[in-house]
């Protein structure tokens, strides 16, 4: 059985094929629009998808949407009406939209399918599943668990922001549920907001920033905001928030709270907005521990699947391993979004059709290499047809050539076979560099990133080395949880050091690999295997043999306002528009400074705000 599942309409659009219980392909629409969380249907990661299975939309048994509309229309319809007159304005904005656009997705993505195959659909193949059904299937199905508990948390779907299921062999089932406005994606949306960073995209800025600052207005935050049960169930105070039914996410009672404006995005961050962080950060903690245990009451069972946006928050997933609430933990390495269109297709597959179940030690998402890849003979018509200067080298020279630059103190564009699924750069489109340096964070944010000079970078280390340098327990294959640094591999700071605060803390030397210490000495760590990443994991080898670390800085092919590269031609953009020092493309090895300047000229640009 072969079927499409896709994400649309709201952000993160995407599409993935699975052919008999299989994920064969899955990719996001922005990585080939090249807009950031691109939210129109996806009809290139549809194309890309099909192509790599080698089928035809003629071909699917089944297209299965990620959502409900009608149910998300009855949430919006109730929600205007409960609140009115207030949200008019919203309301007069989004009704319109709905009627014509968004409420008849049937016939839309039909129409849609046909544009891509020239021919008719037949549209009874097309099916919905609910939001959180989506989000908790992406999380179960590919898990390598038999049974297991299931918590989805995210902004909203229909109705639904938390989600606490049961998953048993091929079947799921929904066991608990909170509903909007009371949303823990929502509050952290809003403090986003408020700090002046984007919504949707601007969240995992705010969970780096939070450890430059102090809890200070937790009590505020949980007096006034948020009522939280001890069974981990909350209410959200709508008395301070605007999502609802506005066009803002707080109202000026928000901003009496705290005795301050929302920040201007140009604005520089001062404490308080550091301890903002801090504080909402702590809250979110907080609350998803207590869903955890509480779900761990109604389940009992000592594996645990996350997904939905929430289960990005990589900070939050380490508390609950912290606290020993579950034995095993599998997050799903899409939980956004993107990651709905896997699980649409699986639950269709699984729970609809009722086909057994195949489960795998480790997982079955390929390591999340699930995108497009390029072939060398692809790759030098690109570079010969750019005019790039390139050497082609066989992968011992080229590891050797590579470390030899990362030693030095260079940055590397590193491209190789499938693209991953998802917001992490896991080592197939990432920018390399030496975490023992004291000036890489700067360098790669500031000349690289053209981004915020507090973002932290996450370490890739092999596997085997994980717990001799980080106080981890489990594999972090994902970069989904954090991890301390272990006291062996830390330097102790100067007296005068030690009083410095906020943004001041972010240049003081305090470990054996500062680039990726975090101010908290925490790291944000993905541990590399052969089983998925055999060429990266010989590389970080090889970085080894010549250092005696094992591990190197691996952050997101991208710059700021821009999707990761996927394609040869994104990669040479990207690298040519930056101070990267060289591009490294499957076996082909490109030094920046041997380009012709006037060839360079041309892709030096403005980058967009994130």
């Amino acid at each position: 059985m072969k079927i499409l599942g896709i994400s649309a309409f709201y952000h993160d659009s995407a599409a993935a094929v699975i052919i008999d219980g299989k994920i064969i392909a899955a990719a996001q629409e922005e990585r080939f629009s090249r807009i950031k969380h691109d939210l129109t249907f996806p009809y290139q990661a549809i194309k890309f998808c099909l192509q790599f299975a080698n089928i035809k939309i003629q071909d699917i048994n089944f297209v299965i949407f990620y959502e409900k509309p009608f149910l998300k229309f009855e949430r919006l319809l109730e929600t205007y009406l409960g609140f009115a007159p207030k949200g008019f304005k919203s309301f007069k904005v989004s009704m319109p939209l709905w009627v014509k656009d968004k409420l008849f997705q049937r016939e839309i993505i039909k129409k849609n399918l046909e544009t891509i195959s020239s021919s008719k659909f037949d549209e009874s193949k097309i099916l919905f599943t609910e939001h959180h059904t989506s989000h908790a299937a992406s999380a179960f199905y590919p898990s390598p668990y038999k049974r297991s508990t299931i918590i989805v948390m995210d902004a909203v779907g229909e109705w639904a922001t938390t989600s606490i299921a049961i998953g048993e062999n091929n079947k799921i089932k929904i066991l608990s549920e909170i509903n909007f406005p009371h949303s823990i994606g929502l509050l952290y949306s809003a403090f986003t907001y408020f700090l002046g960073f984007k919504v949707n995209s601007g969240e995992y800025k705010v969970m780096g920033l939070a450890p430059y600052g102090k809890p200070v207005f937790e009590k505020k935050i949980l007096n006034n905001l948020i009522t939280i049960f001890d069974d981990g169930s909350f209410q959200i105070n709508q008395k301070y928030f605007n999502y609802s039914t506005g066009f803002t996410m707080t109202n000026n009672n928000f901003n009496k709270l705290f005795k301050m404006n929302r920040r201007n995005e140009d604005q520089l961050l001062n404490q308080k907005h550091l301890d903002l962080a801090a504080s909402i950060q702590k809250v979110i903690e907080i609350i998803v521990v207590k869903i955890a245990k509480k779900s761990f009451d109604l389940t009992k069972c000592n594996n645990l699947c996350l997904a939905g946006g929430v289960a990005l928050n990589c900070v939050a997933n380490s508390k609950i391993l912290e606290n020993k609430i579950f034995k095993n933990i599998w997050i799903q390495p899409a939980s956004g979004d993107a990651g709905g269109a896997i699980g649409a297709a699986l639950y269709g597959y699984y729970n609809n059709f009722n086909k057994k179940r195949v489960i795998k030690k480790t997982d079955s998402m390929n390591g999340s290499f699930l995108g497009p890849k390029f072939s060398n003979n692809e790759i030098k018509k690109v570079l010969d047809k750019l005019k790039i200067k390139y050497k082609f080298f066989d992968n011992d020279l080229l590891f050797n050539n590579t470390i030899k630059l990362i030693t030095q103190g260079k940055t590397i564009g590193w491209f190789h076979d499938r693209m991953e699924f998802g917001p992490r750069a896991l080592g197939h489109r990432s920018i390399l560099g030496d975490p023992r340096s004291k000036k890489m964070q700067k360098i790669m944010n500031l000349k690289i990133k053209f981004r915020e000079s507090f973002r932290p970078f996450a370490p890739s280390i092999l596997e085997n080395d994980s717990k001799e340098w980080f106080n981890l327990k489990i594999d972090s294959p994902y970069m989904l949880f954090v991890a301390q640094l272990n006291q062996n591999k830390r330097i102790n700071i100067k007296r005068k050091q030690k009083n410095l605060k906020g943004l001041d803390l972010l240049y003081v030397n305090r470990s054996k690999i500062p680039a990726v210490t975090h101010v908290d000495y925490s790291a944000r760590l993905q541990t590399v295997s052969k089983r998925f990443n055999n060429k990266f994991y010989k590389l970080i080898k090889k970085f080894k043999q010549m250092t005696k670390c094992p591990l190197l800085i691996n952050t997101s092919f991208n710059v700021r306002g821009e999707p990761i590269v996927c394609s040869p031609k994104d990669a040479i953009e990207c690298f040519m528009a930056t101070n990267l020092d060289a591009l490294v493309i499957e076996n082909y090895f490109i030094i920046k400074k041997e380009q012709d300047k006037k060839l360079q000229n041309i892709y030096i640009r403005e980058f967009d705000k994130d």
